[in-house]
Order: C-alpha cells, then sequence, then structure tokens
C-alpha cells in the first residue's frame, strides 16, 4: 500500500516546502528515503523550494494542470494516479491549490480501485 497525503493551503511552493520537509523528517527517523511520487496541481509559482539532499533520484513528480481534482481535472488525475500505481512507490503526496473539495477528493481516493493501492493518512495543511 502506498502512503498518501493531500496537501493543501498555501502557495505552490509553500506546500512543495512542505511536503520537503516532510521527507526530510522521515529520513531522520528511519535513516531510509523509500520512494516518493508527489502530483502537484499547476505550474511552479517560482518560488519552489530546493529538492533536499538525497532525494533527488528517489523522487517521482508529475505536474497536472490547474483545475479541481474531483471535478473538472478527475480524468487527468485518475490517468497520472494509474500511471503512477503501475510501479507503487511507498509513499504519495497530492498538492492541490484549492482545499475547497478536500473532502470529496479523500472519497474518491478511498474507492475501488484506488483503495486496494491507496492508504489515505493525515493531510497536510499548509
Amino acid at each position: 500500500m502506498t502512503l498518501t497525503a493531500l496537501v493543501s493551503g498555501g502557495s505552490a511552493g509553500m506546500r512543495e516546502t512542505a511536503i520537503y520537509s516532510a521527507l526530510e523528517q522521515d529520513l531522520a527517523r528511519s535513516g531510509v528515503h523509500l520512494g516518493t511520487a508527489l502530483i502537484l496541481e499547476g505550474l511552479p509559482d517560482g518560488k519552489a523550494a530546493k529538492l533536499p539532499p538525497g532525494l533527488e533520484h528517489d523522487l517521482d513528480i508529475k505536474r497536472i494542470a490547474p483545475g479541481c481534482l474531483c471535478c473538472i481535472g478527475n480524468l487527468t488525475l485518475r490517468v497520472t494516479l494509474n500511471r503512477l500505481l503501475r510501479k507503487p512507490p511507498a509513499r504519495l503526496y497530492i498538492s492541490i491549490a484549492d482545499s475547497t473539495h478536500l473532502a470529496q477528493l479523500r472519497a474518491f481516493l478511498l474507492l475501488p480501485p484506488y483503495d486496494d493501492f491507496l492508504e489515505m493518512t493525515a493531510d497536510l495543511a499548509v
């Protein structure tokens, strides 16, 4: 099962900073970095955080067009998730710009077929 967290709030750079901080904390706790994938909604805002040392090769970053991931961006999210889950990462962060439909997105990820692949963890709010 892929541990999955939804990340919302703030700017794209702030969300990426929060994700990288969580990855550094995981690495500090375990001493081992597990393969991680990021699905980032929207384009970088030019204020993206610097990737922590040692994570450059174990991070699979996918950017998808801005738009509500449970409404107009649902198909794009499904295609991206399906491709990632062919070789499932140990950890997945899904960064969304607008948290309005956060509960609907979480509910979608808990439905088949994703319920067999994803283990939802606590959200990261920026």
